[in-house]
């Protein structure tokens, strides 16, 4: 009998490093790995002299479907996900309406079906109305987790006091993924960015201790309950200090950067981007970047995520600070990752355990995250010396835009497939829609 796929002579990467092999897949699941010389397929691939990864998982991005979709939806950003070699996605509850019942989140579920290139879930927003539902909605189907957030949110979302934060943390026993700013200090120090008008502000109105007050409230608590918890977007140096003691003692915390955070800094991409460069919790300076770096390698952070967060560039050309926040980052994910590799920053094996293995090992996915018998045949082939310099032309995102364009990055896929069904080809889709909702191991 014939395999589906056999992808031959490729350069194997996985958080323990890399082994020159051939993968065979068969019903979208790989069966083997190593030396297959007399097996056949009805598709092979000579991958000599490439890289042959996981797909990508990204923890956190804002598809904004339903109530937003002329700034994306959830086929224009898993299509975009899937170009950057992302084959798995978490979707958060911000949307209109907020995600917060079980038919929320049967709706999206019913929305991705079918429409999606990427395997898709997603949170459900935490509220003082159904915190105490919250331990039987984290278990409904395509549901990925808890989100709270404890600052830079609107409505019933917003979780800034310390009960209700409590009363969340208690019902339920999945890890509770956490935007942590202080809302009280926000609207405290808002009226430093309307006096000075300008998006160079935003890290001074939204500053270190407006992550700091929160992280250490979040911490105190997770203490408290035992919950897990797992902080997003950090910022700052303190926060990752805060992160690494709190790990020391045994406190059930994982915490995620984004690349943002890694590679601009302030003010340098203010000056050159804008309010393009505008992000909550911001871009910090290049003292805080280095920080987030030695951290990442500390093992401190325990994935990256992009939060994809679009916004159309009419509406970032508002005047600061009535610009939205948030910029797109999905489709450059993994891209943005590879090249602090070519850099010499970050090895493979690194960027496989934070965007492969380490998502699918901290939230329990089922079947992904390796290029391992018995794993799903979501990969991703690339050549990691051709670089391809971003451009407005090859997003696919509705936004239409990056903080990145014009920058060289290397680690673009040139094939990628989801669930053994080949879907990008040398930076075009070229298969229909086969996303499917994740299950994870409760």
């Amino acid at each position: 009998m014939r395999y589906d796929l056999i992808i031959r002579d490729a350069e194997v990467w996985s958080s323990a490093g890399s082994l020159r092999a051939d993968v065979a897949v068969r019903g979208g699941v790989i069966e083997e790995v190593g030396s297959l010389p007399t097996a056949r397929a009805w598709e092979e691939v000579d991958a000599a002299g490439a890289w042959l990864l996981p797909g990508a998982i990204d923890t956190q991005v804002h598809f904004r479907e339903p109530g937003n979709e002329h700034k994306e939806d959830l086929e224009s950003g898993s299509r975009a996900a899937v170009l950057g070699g992302v084959t798995a996605f978490f979707d958060m509850p911000n949307t209109s309406p907020a995600t917060t019942s079980a038919e929320a989140l049967e709706h999206k579920a019913r929305r991705a079906a079918g429409r999606c290139y990427a395997h898709f879930a997603f949170y459900v927003g935490a509220t003082a109305e159904n915190a105490a539902q919250l331990g039987d909605l984290e278990l409904r189907p395509a549901c990925c987790g808890v989100k709270v957030f404890m600052g830079s949110s609107t409505g019933d979302l917003l979780v800034e006091d310390d009960a209700t934060l409590e009363l969340v943390l208690r019902n339920g026993r999945r890890r509770v993924a956490v935007h942590a700013e202080d809302e009280s200090r926000l609207r405290e120090r808002r009226p430093i960015a309307e006096e000075r008008a300008d998006p160079s502000a935003h890290p001074e109105w939204r500053d270190v201790d407006s992550a700091l007050l929160a992280t250490r409230r979040l911490l105190r608590l997770a203490e408290r309950t035992g919950r897990p918890v797992h902080l997003l977007h950090v910022s700052t140096a303190d926060e990752a200090r805060l992160v690494a003691e709190a790990k020391a003692r045994k406190v059930d915390v994982t915490a995620e950067v984004t690349p943002q955070h890694l590679i601009l800094y302030a003010p340098d991409c203010y000056e050159r981007l804008g309010t393009l460069a505008q992000m909550n919790p911001p871009i910090r300076d290049s003292w805080h970047q280095s920080a987030l770096r030695a951290a990442l390698l500390d093992g401190v952070f325990d994935v990256v995520g992009s939060d994809h967060a679009p916004h159309t560039l009419e509406e970032k050309a508002r005047p600061y600070p009535k610009s939205p926040s948030g910029m797109p980052g999905v489709q450059t994910l993994l891209p943005g990752l590879l090249n602090l590799c070519w850099e010499g920053f970050l090895s493979p094996q690194q960027v496989v355990r934070l965007v492969c293995e380490g998502p699918a090992d901290l939230f329990g996915i089922r079947g992904k995250g390796r290029v391992a018998p018995g794993f799903d045949a979501d990969l991703v082939l690339l050549d990691p010396n051709e670089g391809r310099v971003v451009e407005r032309s090859m997003l696919a995102s509705k936004c239409g835009w990056s903080p990145f364009e014009g920058e060289l990055l290397f680690g673009w896929p040139s094939l990628v497939w989801v669930k053994g069904r080949r879907v990008v080809a040398e930076g075009k889709i070229v298969g229909e829609p086969c996303g499917e909702a994740l299950e994870f191991d409760l």
